[in-house]
């Protein structure tokens, strides 16, 4: 059974409404039927392959992006962090600096010829200028860092939970606070985003799944079910969850990967037909 089955098991349970009125109110007037909370279906998606290239295996993804033709690469594990700069063709790092073994990076984003990386339980994310990868500045922040996307004014930051926190670019301060729900249900263990055609595309930690999430309410509106992107033949001891989401917005390309994955993949997104699993 496809994993897409396991979110909808756990987010699209019946919700009720209403509640119990005062027993004074009660004896005064009967109460008047309220009518039910219409909850969106999240439209089902599915991919097809256009494009495999190399990946390197010591690549711990936890945030990537495209920009000028470039993939830019964030890695995790305390002394394997990076940033890199990586040629998508052949999957060669172009350009790389490193965090300090203290930190465990994470997710990262580009905006207004800066890059931002994410640690994860140290609270503290580094500035970089995009061009050569010079550290600028760093703040400080409460609670884990996991995925970093931007709309191209805000950061948009999630740390597992069923929380997006939009995050001032000047100052990292919060300015607003999502709550990601499919169905009127939670939906948490938001990683790796991406900000892709108004909408935000979180990978599900532990799961071959994306949602698609609205950033002004939180809805999940689409699900993107990647169930069965990696061969078997490709996977080693050391490979891990499916993570990494890239946008090429002048071609509307996808790229896909993994966490010490072998390969790196441009996908096209196309929704399901009614009654395919």
């Amino acid at each position: 059974m496809k994993r897409i089955v396991v979110l909808y098991v756990i987010l699209a349970l019946a919700v009720s409404c209403g509640g119990r009125g005062t027993a004074k109110r009660a004896a005064a007037a009967p109460a008047a039927p309220q009518a039910p909370v219409s909850f969106r279906e999240p439209a089902e998606y599915t991919y097809r392959v256009k494009a495999v290239y190399p990946h390197d295996t010591g690549a711990y993804t936890q945030g990537l992006f495209w920009l000028d033709g470039y993939l830019y690469e964030g890695t995790g594990q305390n002394g394997r962090s990076e940033l890199r700069r990586v040629e998508p063709a052949t999957g060669r790092v172009l350009q790389r600096v490193g965090l300090e073994r203290k930190y465990f990076g994470e997710g990262i984003a580009y905006l207004g010829g800066k890059i931002y990386q994410l640690t994860w339980v140290a609270g503290r994310a580094f500035v970089y200028d995009a061009e050569d990868f010079r550290p600028l500045r760093s703040f400080v922040y409460d609670g884990e860092g996991w995925g970093l996307t931007t709309d191209g004014e805000y950061l948009y930051m999630s740390d597992g939970s069923d929380k997006i926190y939009v995050r001032d670019a000047e100052n990292f301060g919060v300015v607003r606070t999502l709550q990601v729900t499919a169905k009127g249900r939670p939906v948490d263990m938001l990683n790796e985003l991406e900000w892709i055609e108004g909408r935000i595309w979180a990978n599900l930690y532990l799961y071959d799944q994306v949602v698609v999430i609205d950033p002004q309410t939180g809805e999940v509106t689409g699900v993107v079910d990647f169930e069965g992107l990696q061969e078997p033949s490709d996977r080693t001891p050391e490979t891990d969850v499916f993570n990494g989401i890239a946008y090429d917005a002048a071609s509307g390309d996808i790229y896909v990967t993994g966490k010490n994955w072998n390969k790196l993949y441009k996908v096209e997104i196309f929704e399901k037909e009614k009654g395919e699993e």
